[in-house]
């Protein structure tokens, strides 16, 4: 039995006090009743802003009869992982409660342990907000008083500072938190006639209209898979292999996140030639990636996209590898992806999930593998059972050391560690994030282009695609023309290529073969010596746009 009382702070990035709301979670559980009807009996729970409440049934909840409630934060929570058992006890009054499944306990312990941080981060803040108001009061105390009230002040503030350094900060000073105009509505715009006509095509070969867009490019989106890359930095100081795995596959989960905020609109594609570098030395990662032929190339990962429409749903599919090294320790790990699921495609009631089994590999060792399953919702699952994800790392005779789980939009938690501990959630959302795209801090940033920047990027960078900016400027009706521009002078150079029988040599990537024989795709090193010694700016570019 596990105690869990001082050990479910989230050590992962966040605003050093996260008051966003963690999502609701409700449904049946087993819990123990004393004398006189001893045993097990089914009440069903709900679990809203740090509260527990129960009855018999749901309809006796939604009714208003309770059986009874409790604050979570206040309660010691202990685990039994054998038993699936959730035990809370807040001294007055003791739930004893039991999952039927290990993916029912796994989800409960997420939310409850998100539930928990939730209320105690509300307490904090308020106990920050007295201390602000008795710092402006005038000094109408004793000094005797004044000092006491000041020692207690900065006793408290010091655990203020120490919750803050638990967390990564949101947003970079000089990184801009807003974009240039807000999203604009696309639900006139009729997707059916559209989608029609090119049911089971590859969807992008389809000119869609610009409203349709958000103001990235697929380069940008992949690039989004590395805003929680502290988890590798985590990795990559984890001694024990088996540990060191947890940290990244939980890596490999979080690259979904954003899909929870970001099912009304799609990414530009790449045309051939465009390239992206995010360099992040806040973050500690460079990234490059150049669209080649019909591949998208990333010196960070190796992306080859299918989708097929399927009438009411769209489907993508990644048929290459992920692929992360870490020096430290000599390791290589790969996995493949999930496939990606938009739901409702014809109407504005869109929502996406993933689904399937990721495996992860060390290539350089056999100590240990891991099993991710993202679990396909069903038809007549509530909300509060989708996106759920179960993840063990394996031994070398195939036996479970670690188990962790959760929902892949709110966070993983594992309790097979030393400590158990909710490994990752995403970071807060901002407020107005529906009105701009559903865009995070991070997503914000990914597009801003600088004076200074200006200088080193070659004008085959994202950020100087003339629709795509139009667009994050609020201009639809320009965007839209001058993306008819840039995709037709596109297939004009195809064609002109083709017919002097040329094919398109990509300037920062070269096929290569990996050490199992199959064709990747490498950097070739010139984009940060071009970088470097003029500015790639000065250099000679394809003319894209």
């Amino acid at each position: 039995m596990d105690d869990l009382q001082q050990r479910d702070m989230y050590p992962v990035p966040g605003s050093s006090l996260d008051l966003s709301i963690p999502g609701i979670c409700e449904g049946y559980l087993m819990k123990k009743r004393k004398y006189p009807l001893k045993g097990w009996h089914k009440r069903y729970f709900l679990l809203e802003k740090g509260i527990l409440k129960y009855s018999k049934t749901q309809q006796d909840l939604q009714r208003g009869k309770l059986h009874g409630s409790l604050d979570v934060s206040l309660a010691v929570m202990s685990i039994n992982k054998k038993t699936k058992g959730l035990d809370l006890d807040a001294g007055d009054s003791i739930y004893h409660l039991k999952a039927k499944s290990h993916d029912i306990f796994y989800i409960w312990l997420t939310k409850l342990s998100a539930h928990r941080v939730f209320r105690k981060n509300e307490a904090m803040s308020v106990h920050h907000g007295v201390l602000h108001a008795l710092s402006l009061r005038p000094n109408t105390q004793p000094n005797t008083q004044t000092n006491r009230e000041t020692v207690s002040r900065e006793a408290l503030w010091d655990v203020w500072m120490a919750f803050s350094c638990i967390h990564l900060c949101l947003c970079v000073p000089g990184r801009r938190t807003v974009l240039p105009a807000p999203g604009s509505d696309n639900s006139h715009i009729g997707i059916m006639s559209i989608l029609y006509n090119n049911i089971g095509k590859d969807l992008s070969r389809i000119s869609m209209p610009v409203a349709l867009n958000e103001p990235l490019s697929l380069l940008q989106r992949v690039s989004e898979e590395l805003e929680y890359s502290e988890l590798l930095d985590i990795a990559n100081r984890t001694d024990d292999p088996y540990e060191r795995m947890v940290y990244v596959a939980v890596f490999s989960i979080s690259g979904y996140a954003w899909a929870s905020w970001r099912n009304h609109y799609k990414p530009f594609n790449p045309v051939l030639g465009e390239t992206y570098e995010n360099l992040r030395e806040d973050r500690g990662f460079h990234y490059i990636s150049e669209q080649v032929a019909s591949t998208v190339c990333l010196e960070c990962w190796i992306h080859l996209w299918k989708n097929k429409f399927w009438g009411k749903s769209m489907e993508m599919l990644s048929s290459g590898l992920v692929n992360v090294a870490l020096p430290k320790y000599g390791d290589h790990y790969e996995w493949n992806k999930a496939v990606t699921c938009i739901h409702n495609v014809l109407s504005q009631e869109r929502w996406l999930e993933h689904y399937g089994e990721v495996i992860i590999k060390n290539t350089k060792s056999d100590a240990c593998t891991c099993k991710i399953t993202f679990v396909k919702s069903r038809y007549w699952s509530s909300d509060n059972s989708k996106n759920e994800v179960q993840g063990v790392v394996l031994d070398r005779a195939g036996e479970v050391v670690h188990r962790f789980g959760g929902l892949w939009h709110e966070g993983i938690f594992c309790d097979t560690l030393s400590t158990p501990k909710c490994i990752w959630k995403p970071n807060v959302q901002p407020d107005d994030h529906p009105q701009f795209f559903g865009f995070s801090q991070y997503a914000r940033e990914l597009n801003e282009l600088t004076p200074e920047l200006k200088a080193f990027l070659p004008l085959t960078d994202t950020r100087f695609r003339p629709d795509q900016r139009l667009l994050e400027e609020g201009k639809v009706a320009e965007a839209d023309k001058k993306k008819d521009e840039v995709e037709e002078k596109q297939r004009e150079r195809r064609k002109e290529m083709t017919k002097n029988g040329e094919e398109h040599n990509p300037r920062f990537f070269g096929k290569s073969a990996d050490e199992a024989g199959r064709e990747v795709w490498l950097s070739n090193g010139t984009y940060y010596k071009l970088r470097k010694d003029q500015g790639l700016a000065k250099t000679e570019n394809l003319d894209l746009w």
